[in-house]
């Protein structure tokens, strides 16, 4: 999922300023995820988890394979037509990877997702670390073959280990996810992780291409940049599950809100490399307690929420997230790539906003915790 953002540079975007035609990339991406994770649900229901976290490798594995036969010059929608394999490929590696820990989410909400948020931002890290070495040592077609020979390797070994029983999941009717929509609560649940998940991925998204045109920083730095926002995030995870016992979550939860809004604002308007990395590494920082803490506390309120299964207003709030990147692109097409990185800052502010109207629609309708 941290492919697209970071293979950017090698593709030669961050020398021109067709903002509209990367957002296409991530759209197409996007559409990949939301059209694959069905299929990753029905395989993994029908023939186990192992099976389906073998296709969603194998799908990865040739679809990196395809974009490493498609250069610099190539049409756009070679390689748009690849991002979308790539995110059909995590589409169902998500779906699959999800239902595998249901069991253990349904006993330990945050601790499961700040445990799955750490290993994907280490993933997103070395991403970003190895596409800043297709730059300088290594060719982006090499690159490309090497990313994909992991997944390659993953869906070989997933194919040949036992299945696991499919883990039951109670799957909701028309009716069912229509009825979400009389709860406000809900609305504003599914409005939040919308725009967290926006806010998080625009910056994934774009801050490469967007520092190499507003900061005059290298391609390489930028990428190096990029991977401090992952590790920032990753450690921000992992030190929030350290201060919950310590600190009150609403206390950790709305500084988390503030940092990571100056540290839109700093990156935004910096013009120096000492503004860029202090930015990235408080947003990084603020971010990392958000999800996690909202799930905590708003989460048991709704009983189909569940962050690896695709039903429900819910899920789409979170799978609109994706489609940010995109809108983005357009945006940065007509006012200028700033707009990147102001629009985090907006996305905090409103889920401050909604964190307070979620509380306030907690007292109002008596719901407990």
């Amino acid at each position: 999922m941290a492919f697209p953002g970071a293979i950017l540079p090698a593709w030669g975007y961050h020398l021109n300023y067709n903002f509209a035609e990367v957002g296409r990339f991530f759209l197409f991406v996007a559409a990949g995820v939301i059209a694959a994770a069905p299929a990753g649900e029905r395989v993994a229901r029908k023939n186990g988890i192992a099976t389906a976290l073998a296709l969603g490798c194998g799908v990865a594995a040739v679809s990196l394979a395809g974009l490493s036969q498609t250069g610099p010059h190539a049409p756009w929608w070679w390689r748009a037509a690849g991002l979308a394999g790539v995110g059909m490929g995590a589409g169902i590696l998500h779906s699959a990877a999800f239902r595998s820990l249901s069991s253990l989410y349904d006993r330990e909400p945050a601790a499961t997702v700040n445990m799955a948020g750490t290993l994907f931002g280490l993933g997103s890290f070395a991403m970003a670390m190895i596409a800043s070495g297709a730059l300088f040592v290594y060719t982006p077609a090499s690159t490309l073959l090497l990313l994909a020979a992991i997944p390659a390797l993953g869906a070989g070994l997933y194919w040949r280990s036992a299945s696991a029983a499919p883990v039951p999941h109670l799957e909701r009717g028309v009716a069912e996810v229509l009825n979400d929509v009389r709860s406000p609560g809900a609305v504003l649940f599914s409005l939040l992780l919308f725009l967290q998940f926006g806010n998080e991925w625009s910056v994934a998204a774009w801050v490469a291409v967007f520092l190499v045109h507003r900061v005059g920083v290298s391609p390489e730095t930028a990428l190096h940049m990029l991977a401090l926002y992952w590790l920032a995030l990753t450690l921000g995870r992992i030190a929030a599950q350290a201060l919950l016992a310590r600190i009150g979550h609403g206390a950790l939860l709305f500084s988390s809100a503030f940092a990571a809004m100056i540290g839109s604002l700093v990156v935004a308007f910096t013009n120096n490399v000492f503004g860029a990395w202090s930015g990235l590494l408080l947003m990084g920082l603020g971010f990392a307690a958000i999800y996690p803490l909202v799930t905590e506390k708003i989460g048991h309120r709704f009983p189909d929420y569940h962050p690896g299964f695709f039903n429900g207003l819910l899920s789409f709030g979170i799978m609109g997230g994706l489609v940010t990147p995109w809108i983005l692109g357009y945006l940065a097409g007509q006012w200028g790539i700033q707009t990147v990185m102001l629009a985090p800052f907006i996305g905090s502010f409103l889920v401050l906003v909604l964190i307070l109207l979620l509380w306030l629609e907690t007292k109002l309708t008596g719901s407990k915790r």
